[in-house]
């Protein structure tokens, strides 16, 4: 394959990728989903993530067919990268795509969830065994060296279940003398690495002591003077004793560097220096060139071993920040829904922005489209949701609609990507389209035009879709926005589209198609803070109430002055005074209780 049938690379980028890489190493780093290596060669990291995303998960990247799609899924991804364990696992965390098959989607559920088991069973001085195992990979560039040695503080570790199976299959005697030898040798420039070998160590050590020799040359000569030396035969024996003790080369190497026709003493130490530097640096050339020759075969025969732990390092460090990710948000395996039936059905469903955010716990929701298996719900709701594939959803101000059309988006991506969702149970039918659309007031009709041009085609392909809109009619005004909204409520039908669409418009939908329902989310009143008190626990068939009334209560009783407090109370006259006196009339006597 050329480098320019890969999506996003153009003329300019193949050319930079060919300069830095070459061609082979190229293709090889986009096939493996190598964002480092495409970004050391000069690509910006999004636009590297982009290539590699389309290059490994074209099919699942079609899936989203919004922006606000896309946003999410981007957004889910940014949270499991929180949890990785090495820059490496990050960057492909950061690839991962929706997968178009059920058996891919299973497959790595199966390896995702094994890692989270795994993990959850190790003891805490184990989990931060493995963790300074990784994070010394990760300081080391991940080379083959760092992922050899981390295998063997891994097998060191003891663990072996789940995703370090692939760990305990592997020989540690191997494994050690391939580590011994990447250690030795520096394979960016073949040489052998100071420690590896005595005799090699010991040539290097004289030759720098007679190059210190060699530069000092003059002193030397005359500290060999001072010492009382005043014919030939001493000084010659003085300077060769002096090379004896202060390097490491033999008597027959000094002497054979000795020459037999130097003028004066100057010509007699330069002489002999020169020669042991020409003879040293030839005795270690053919020392390092023998000891390289040992080591590159002790490679090759554990060369087998090396790219078993490489390739399991990597693995391993990936399943186990994904199952770190599904730890940390209690996920959980989803069930997929396919044939004739479709369902998107969630129990005790967390959002997770809400769950990193963590602001005084989330309430858990449970929701149901299609041919759902729902059959328990929160005490507070009136009963199971229908079968209906289409709904309708209403209610408060702040009641938590937005965000439950993000937790279903979140659920279903997930799925999708074949990683645990965060619900106690949930089902899934994959869709080929997901059409998610956040609330974007505008009345703009470019807006309006944008919006209706990413919406309805998905609608109008013949596959599976699923419609999450949010507030459809900020975007015109309210005639022409419920007229709208019904029609493609209607269309969502139709088109056996599973759908939610969250409006304050309930009222001028009627009458809806049979199969669609509606339900709503209900405000309870104020608390002793008057902060909006919510069952965000939607009720099935059932139109949600909106709120007004609470908001001028709170803020007829947070009015600054008299003035502006009468302001408010004329907007309780419009929204029926007496239900704005009797909810703070409720909420000073819950501070009283």
């Amino acid at each position: 394959m050329r480098l320019e049938e890969y999506w996003g690379v153009g003329p300019k980028t193949r050319a930079t990728l060919v300069e830095e890489l070459g061609n082979e190493r190229a293709i090889r780093a986009i096939e493996s989903g190598d964002v480092r290596a495409l970004s050391d060669a000069g690509l910006a990291r999004g636009r590297a993530t982009r290539i590699l995303r389309r290059a490994t998960g074209g099919d699942g990247m079609e899936v989203l067919a919004t922006s606000d799609a896309r946003s999410a899924y981007k957004e889910l991804l940014d949270l499991a990268v929180d949890h990785a364990v090495t820059r490496r696992a990050a960057d492909r965390i950061r690839v991962l795509t929706p997968l178009s098959s059920r058996d891919a989607m299973e497959d790595r559920l199966d390896d995702v969830l094994a890692a989270r088991d795994a993990w959850a069973a190790l003891s805490e001085s184990d989990r931060e065994t493995v963790l300074e195992a990784y994070a010394n990979y990760d300081e080391r560039d991940e080379s083959e060296h760092a992922a050899v040695e981390a295998a063997l503080a891994l097998l060191e570790a003891g663990v072996d279940s789940g995703p370090f199976e692939t760990i305990a299959d592997l020989e540690p005697d191997r494994l050690a003398r391939a580590a011994d030898a990447l250690a030795a040798l520096d394979g960016d420039r073949g040489r052998v690495r100071v420690g590896a070998d005595d005799e090699l160590d010991r040539l290097r050590g004289a030759l720098g002591t007679v190059e210190d020799m060699d530069a000092n040359a003059l002193e030397l000569i005359d500290e060999l003077r001072a010492d009382g030396v005043r014919d030939v035969s001493q000084f010659r024996e003085s300077f060769e004793d002096h090379l004896l003790s202060e390097t490491e080369v033999t008597i027959d190497q000094v002497r054979e560097a000795m020459p037999t026709d130097a003028t004066d003493a100057t010509d007699f130490v330069g002489a002999t220096l020169r020669t042991l530097r020409t003879d040293l640096t030839a005795a270690i050339d053919e020392r390092e060139e023998t000891v390289a020759s040992d080591l590159e075969e002790t490679l090759e025969e554990t060369r087998d071993a090396t790219d078993q732990a490489v390739s399991a390092v990597d693995d391993i460090a990936l399943h186990l920040s994904l199952a770190r990710f599904a730890l940390a948000y209690d996920c959980t395996r989803p069930s997929f829904v396919h044939g004739q039936d479709a369902a998107v059905s969630v129990v005790n469903a967390r959002n997770l922005t809400l769950a990193v955010a963590d602001e005084e716990g989330v309430q858990p929701v449970t929701y149901a489209l299609g041919e759902h298996g729902v059959t328990e719900v929160p005490a507070s709701v009136n009963a199971v949701p229908g079968q209906q594939r289409v709904s309708v959803l209403t209610g408060a101000n702040s009641g938590g609609k937005t965000t439950l059309l993000e937790t279903l988006c979140q659920v279903v991506l997930l799925a999708t990507m074949g990683l645990p969702v965060p619900a106690d149970r949930a089902e899934v039918t994959p869709v080929d389209s997901l059409v998610f659309h956040r609330r974007h007031a505008s009345f703009n009709a470019g807006v309006l035009e944008s919006t209706l041009r990413s919406i309805v085609p998905p609608l109008s392909s013949g596959g599976r879709t699923l419609m999450l809109v949010d507030e459809f009619e900020a975007i015109t005004e309210p005639g022409s926005a419920a007229d709208l909204l019904h029609g493609l409520v209607t269309l969502s039908v139709e088109r056996d589209a599973l759908g939610v669409f969250v409006t304050h418009l309930a009222d001028d939908l009627e009458p809806l198609p049979p199969e669609a329902r509606v339900d709503g989310i209900f405000a309870e009143g104020l608390n002793p803070d008057l902060e909006l008190l919510v069952d965000y626990q939607p009720r099935f068939d059932t139109v949600g109430r909106s709120t007004p009334e609470f908001i001028v209560s709170r803020l007829v009783a947070n009015a600054d002055s008299r003035g502006e407090r009468a302001g408010f109370e004329t907007l309780a006259e419009a929204v029926g005074n007496d239900v704005v006196q009797r909810t703070l009339a409720d909420a000073r006597w819950s501070e009283i209780d």
